[in-house]
């Protein structure tokens, strides 16, 4: 390993406030990639859907530029005004461009640096959680992840495999010897937590013909229940239903939104695994003693 590298490292481990400040920095580095995911991975999978129907069909797909996480470079979807470095500062760049396109000024939407927002403090506050460690790392991951999937889902209603499943096997690994649990309990987690949410999905379209809720629902609750454990997964869907509840609530009453129109369940869980990987330890102790 080069000096520097292993002299920055042992500047991160030494001095705590430097660290948190490094992990915030990070965090909102991270997401503006966030940013990226979240546009772009949604019309990804479409263009696959419409390549593998072609091929069902017999067919071929029209042929389009490449189009992934790194190409083609950010633009204004209004006017095509490729996004310099100068204008992709997390935060910053949203502030002095005043939320305007700097080529069209059309208006730049919020969530752009509130993903970036969100990221680094979240990140920020788990390494002032859990201090430097690879716990803290992991924990990195994890609300990256999250935060991904609930904007994916309040968007489109997808949970997209090519983050729940990672996830999910991430989990198992990090707790191969012990991380948030024992690998006993984090394997007990992921068939449960998978199971529990099939079984109520096909008890509530047994009862009304409806759907209640989507395959990548059962796939995120089985990836926190391999980073926590069962322990933790009746904790997690507790709190995961009481908030949808609330905003459910809210959304009727103030935001006139449809009983009928569905919402997304991802989000909530999100919430949850949060509470979980902050808490998790007092939410045990508090309903299992230990």
């Amino acid at each position: 390993m080069p000096d520097f590298i292993f002299e920055f490292l042992t500047l991160l481990r030494d001095n705590p406030p430097f660290f948190i400040g490094f992990s915030v920095l990070l965090g909102l580095m991270i997401g503006s990639f966030l940013n990226v995911v979240i546009h772009r991975l949604p019309r990804m999978m479409e263009m696959e859907w419409q390549r593998n129907y072609a091929e069902l069909q017999g067919t071929t797909a029209e042929s389009q530029a490449a189009y992934n996480l790194v190409k083609p470079r950010s633009a204004c979807p209004h006017c095509g005004h490729q996004i310099t470095a100068v204008e992709n500062i997390p935060v910053i760049s949203y502030l002095c461009l005043r939320g305007k396109c700097r080529g069209c000024k059309t208006p730049i939407s919020l969530r752009y640096p509130l993903v970036e927002a969100v990221t680094g403090i979240l990140i920020g506050l788990a390494s002032w959680h859990f201090g430097y460690s690879g716990m803290a790392v992991a924990s990195w991951i994890l609300i990256c992840a999250l935060i991904a999937l609930t904007f994916i889902d309040l968007d489109t209603q997808l949970l997209p495999d090519d983050i729940t499943l990672p996830l999910l096997w991430i989990g198992l690994l990090y707790n191969f010897h012990t991380g948030f649990t024992d690998l006993q309990s984090a394997v007990a987690g992921a068939i449960a937590g998978y199971l529990i949410l099939w079984s109520v999905y096909w008890l509530f379209k047994l009862v009304t013909g409806k759907e209640g809720m989507g395959y990548g629902d059962f796939k995120l609750l089985a990836a926190l229940g391999a980073w926590f454990g069962w322990q933790l997964l009746p904790a997690v869907i507790l709190l995961s239903s009481l908030a949808g509840s609330i905003i459910g609530i809210i959304l009727i009453v103030f935001a006139k939104h449809g009983r009928s129109k569905p919402m997304p369940f991802g989000p909530y869980l999100a919430l949850g695994g949060m509470a979980a990987l902050f808490f998790g330890k007092q939410l045990s102790q508090l309903y299992l003693g230990t």
